[in-house]
């Protein structure tokens, strides 16, 4: 899974101007160029066709406009159809569609609406009519949008760590639940990663929490940058950090951990208070192509071998197997948090 800190924050809505481009499907050359003036005037951004298929040719387009005036009858696809494929084509974002159709009989348009059209126009229709549907649009595509975000971005708090942006302690357990599950099925190891912040709470004391606040940023920063986009970084708790690495044998695994603990001793890190060196002991733990991981197996494991990098001097990597941890006293104490 990707670690969604790499991307940052949810995506704002669409900006207006986003939202003032406009397809019109009219097959009448004098309909057609009638209504792009009209909207041209008002400001509106006008791409302008003269058949179903090619209207459904721009929705297929990432950036296809979100607002449509789609007449109802035209060749090769009619707007009905259109309106049908659109609202099937959940992928892209929503599009709020006017039909244009010369037929005022109720069953008619009942039709229109619940194949997907927003709104409907009788033709001839009166200009200022048509103006003000499409501030309707406008407005339901900003609320639309607006609402979007404000769920994805409670989204992104409930899985993710403020400070850090990297998943919380949570989510990056079921992460690694899911991809255990993921290389089971491949019959592929995967390892996790331990790290702790060596002497952290001494740098807190000394420095103080903005400095320190400021460190575990970089640290994210340096972990990130060092897996792949698919591994996932995770603030396991305080000054502690969880990688979870798919389909990695051990040899490769104890690489990239030494890799990583480099990429945090090898340069002195940029906070408030000045350059400060940062070093992290490291444990390994890959889980058993064999048989089944369990998840907080793996995790005990790393631990252990987390435990033996502190006890062996820190600013270093060790390892232990899955199967080692059961053999551990299930007491076995946590690894030292500075």
């Amino acid at each position: 899974m990707r670690d969604m800190a790499k991307s940052g924050l949810p995506t704002v809505p669409a900006s207006d101007a986003e939202s003032a481009r406009v397809l019109v499907a009219e097959d009448d050359p004098l309909s057609r160029r009638v209504v792009e003036a009209l909207l041209r005037k008002w400001g509106y951004e006008v791409l302008a066709v003269s058949d179903g298929a090619e209207a459904w040719r721009v929705f297929q387009a990432h950036d296809a406009p979100r607002l449509a005036l789609l007449d109802w009858m035209l060749p090769s696809l009619d707007g009905v159809e259109i309106c049908r494929r659109v609202r099937q084509n959940t992928d892209h974002p929503y599009v709020y569609i006017v039909l244009l159709t010369a037929v005022n009989q109720k069953q008619h348009l009942v039709t229109a609406l619940d194949t997907g059209a927003d709104d409907y126009l009788v033709k001839p229709f009166d200009a200022s009519e048509l103006r003000a549907r499409l501030h309707v649009g406008r407005r339901i595509l900003a609320a639309q949008d607006e609402l979007i975000l404000a769920r994805e971005t409670l989204r992104f708090q409930a899985t993710h760590d403020p400070l850090t942006g990297l998943w919380n302690h949570g989510e990056v357990l079921r992460v690694l639940e899911q991809e255990l599950a993921r290389a089971a099925r491949a019959r592929q190891s995967l390892a996790v990663f331990m790290l702790d912040l060596d002497h952290f709470k001494l740098l807190n004391d000394r420095l103080g929490h903005l400095v320190g606040d400021a460190l575990l940023c970089e640290v994210s920063h340096r972990l990130t940058a060092c897996v792949r986009p698919y591994d996932a970084v995770g603030r396991y708790g305080g000054e502690e950090f969880l990688v979870v690495v798919p389909s990695i044998d051990a040899a490769t695994a104890l690489a990239l951990a030494r890799r990583i603990r480099d990429s945090l001793s090898d340069r002195p890190m940029a906070s408030p208070g000045g350059p400060v060196t940062v070093t992290a002991s490291i444990g390994v733990a890959v889980s058993s192509i064999e048989e089944p991981t369990e998840p907080l197996a793996l995790v005990r494991a790393a631990d252990i071998a987390l435990y033996r990098a502190k006890e062996a001097g820190r600013n270093r990597v060790e390892s232990c197997l899955a199967e080692e941890s059961v053999l551990e006293a299930p007491n076995q104490p946590h690894a030292s948090p500075c």
